[in-house]
Formats: C-alpha cells, structure tokens, sequence
C-alpha cells in the first residue's frame, strides 16, 4: 500500500488503511475501492472573501421570510422560506412531496425571479402534466430533468432562481464518487454540493428524499445534520389527510404542524382541522371520546373511538392506531389496577379517527374514557370533550395550555369538558367537571339508554 492511500466502501463511505473484503460498515462485499481525490465545487467570491465579522453585523444582513403561498407550509417553517436554507422534506412514496413543493414552486416563480425545478425521476412533460392539473401556468417556472449536479450547477450558474427544488436527491449524482445514485457517499455529496449553492449563492434549495421500509429518511445520517430544515409529510393509505411536521428546524420551533387534504387539484390547507376531522362523528356511541390534543400551537379537537371485545385467543391482542402502543398498555394496566376492571380475557383496539398519528400526554384520559366506555358499553355525554395525563398512581395530572384547549372546544359547540381539577380554573366557556384519579371516570359515564 503506498503511503497515504486510502480505501473506501462504495456503498456507505467507510473508510479503511488497507483493502477489505467486508464492509464493517454497511456489510457490503467487494465494496471497497481506492479513494479518488476529493472534488469540491469552485468557490465563489463571497466565499473566498469570507472575513470574521460581529454578530451585530450579521444580524444586520439577515433577510426576511418569502411566504411560500401555501400558509400551512410557511407556519411549519416558522414564517416562510429563508434565503439561502436547504430544506429537506421526506415522506412515503405517493404521499404528495412532489405535488405540494410543485405547488410552492408555481406560487413563488414570478417574472425576473423564476423558479427551477430539477426532476431526476420523471421527464419535464410528465412533470409539465401535473403541472397542469394543479393549474400552474408560469412562464417562470422552469423545468430541468437532470440528474448530474454538475450539469445542474453549470446550468444554474446564469439563473438567479428565487427556488430550487431538487425531487430527488437520490437520484443525483455527483462526479468522481464511484457508487450508484442513492447510495450514502453520492447522497452525501450531493447534499454537499447543494448546501455549497444555498449558503455562498443565497438561493433556497428544496431537497426531496425518500424514505426506508422503516420510514427513516434514506441515505447518511449525515444529510439531517447537513440541512437546516427537516420536513416529513405522513398520512394513512385511504385518507385523504396529509400531515406535514417540523423535525429539525434551525430557523424556527418544530412544534408545529400543518393539515392538508388531498384533492384532484393538489394539496389543500385544512383551516379548521378539528371541525374537518370530527364531520363524520357519530355522536352517542358507546367507545366514542373526543380528546383536546396540543399539536405545535393548534389545539385539534379528534375523536378516538376504542372496541373492547371478549377474546377467543390465549393472549388477547392489543392494537392502536395513531397512538403509541406501549402507552395503551401502559393505561390498561392502570385502569385494571385502580377500576377493579379486568381487561385480560378481552381484544382492545383503539383509533384515532382520520389518519392522525399523535403523542401527546393530554390524549391520555380520553383513550381511557373510550376503553371504560366500551367495556361497560355506556357512552360518554355527547356535549363533552376530554384532555389530561395519566399517572402510573391513577391519578390525572394537568396539562399545558388547558384554556386554549378549552376555548376550541367551546368554538366548536361543545359545553362540557372532563379535564384535570388543577386546569378547571378560568373555564368560563364550558362546564368543567374536574378529576383527581382515572376511576372517577366511571361516575360521568351516562346510565344505559331504555
């Protein structure tokens, strides 16, 4: 081996002093190739001129956001775009990532400030087909099936684009590494080369990325610390609901969340989700709770809807959708402690209507409420909306912004709400019923109908 030479892993970008059969890293075999010189955009001025500088002075340069068009997506990104960040958006094949940035591209292309969008997977027509559905028609939205980011950079060179979307990054490829498109080392240079183009060009750069089996983003774990901004959009097959989420955001909180509906026309901000997700409700039916959650800084109003059922297997099966499952396991066990309840020869599933996935604390007495609700078959008031945490104790703990929670639910009709008795103070709007343990439950659960 002569000095100084180096071998790396073709797939993940592993590198090793000496040849190996094996990849330590990704397990990959006869992977391992001598590593070519490294090759690194030219600089331009503003880089080679690069001086430290006062953060007063870099506060003073700072630009405002560029609304997007769509509000969901700028109140995800904390106001709008910010010149020069590299947004990452990963979701599910189908999910709509292309239709939505398609859809930012066509708002912010404008004549003397247009918008490129790069496709590595589909031809400009099949693009230009979409386009058309979504009612885009802008000269100024450009078009550019491409998948060498040198082309692409040699072809942005003239431009001085308003946005690049790049759809998607693992198709690009980047020159002098020796592995194919989606592979960890391209994808790491291809992000490479398109943060060099925000940050020292200033220009907002869109990067779509898939996602694995297991729904994490594919490629280096290195592409999420490389970006400023991680959005993933999610959604269940059937619905119609698309859910878009802050992961990382440099520029603003991650707290926050965006409902979208899809339509033939594109992705449609869902303005009032909670009224949109409870259309369908059947008020009345046993199993039935609708739940405050705090998602970000919107409280959603969602029913969740639980079957208690006996079971004809020798372990009873436990299955949630759009919560956690070891935390219903969790409340199962609390409220066979502290009801009397026994839920071990009985199948338990439990829902969060309309496609949600959420974590919140506050869902907690009302997947409780639903579960005694079905068990004992009697339903919960129909006029009532319920939030709080459980204790592992059985006792009901407070919940944050419980009055925002509760001026929701009084927008929508609702007059009473079950709620932790540390959050009944200042609740005007509606009739509060607070609780101090989880079996108190019991008593609110109206009496059999006949």
């Amino acid at each position: 081996m002569k000095e100084g030479e180096l071998f790396f892993c073709a797939e993940c970008g592993h590198e090793s002093r000496k040849w190996l059969g094996r990849c330590p890293g990704c397990g990959g075999w006869n992977t391992f190739r001598n590593r070519p010189a490294p090759v690194k955009p030219s600089l331009g001025p503003a880089a080679r001129g690069a001086r430290p500088i006062p953060v007063t002075e870099a506060a003073r340069a700072c630009h405002d956001r560029t609304p997007t068009g769509l509000p969901g997506v700028d109140r995800v990104l904390g106001g709008g775009l910010v010149e020069g960040a590299l947004v990452l958006l990963a979701g599910e094949p189908g999910i709509g990532k292309s239709t939505l940035f398609l859809q930012v591209a066509g708002a912010l292309a404008s004549p003397g400030r247009p918008v490129v969008y790069i496709s590595g997977e589909e031809s400009a027509q099949q693009v230009a087909l979409r386009a058309r559905r979504l009612g885009l028609a802008s000269e100024s939205l450009l078009l550019l099936p491409e998948t060498s980011c040198e082309a692409v950079l040699t072809h942005l060179e003239p431009l001085e684009p308003r946005l690049v979307v790049v759809d998607s990054v693992q198709t690009m490829v980047a020159d002098g590494v020796e592995s194919v498109a989606g592979s960890p080392s391209q994808v790491r240079q291809v992000a490479a080369r398109f943060q060099w183009l925000a940050k020292v060009r200033g220009i907002p750069v869109v990067l779509v990325g898939h996602v694995t089996k297991d729904g994490a983003i594919a490629g280096p774990k290195l592409l999420e610390h490389l970006v400023d901004v991680v959005l993933s959009l999610e959604g269940e097959p059937g619905h119609d609901l698309r859910v878009l989420r802050a992961v990382k955001n440099r520029f603003g909180t991650v707290a926050e969340l965006a409902l979208f509906s899809m339509t033939g026309s594109g992705l449609e901000h869902v303005r009032n989700p909670s009224a949109w997700l409870l259309e369908d409700r059947q008020s009345g039916a046993p199993g039935s709770a609708i739940a405050v959650a705090l998602e970000g800084t919107v409280p959603l109003l969602v029913e969740v809807q639980a079957l208690v059922v006996p079971s004809a297997l020798g372990t009873p099966r436990r299955v949630a959708h759009g919560l956690d499952g070891s935390r219903l396991a969790l409340l199962l066990a609390v409220l066979e402690r502290r009801t009397g309840l026994s839920f071990g020869d009985r199948d338990i599933f439990v829902n969060v209507v309309g496609g949600l996935s959420l974590r919140e604390p506050g869902l907690d007495l009302a997947v409780a409420a639903a579960v005694l609700s079905s068990m004992i078959d009697r339903p919960l008031p129909s006029d009532a909306v319920v939030f709080g945490e459980i204790g592992l104790l059985g006792e009901v703990r407070g919940v944050s912004r419980a009055a925002e929670r509760i001026r929701e639910a009084a927008a929508l009709g609702f007059a009473r709400a079950l709620l932790p008795e540390r959050d009944t103070g200042g609740t005007a709007e509606l009739e509060a019923s607070g609780l101090r343990r989880v079996e108190e439950l019991l008593r609110v659960l109206s009496p059999p109908s006949g």
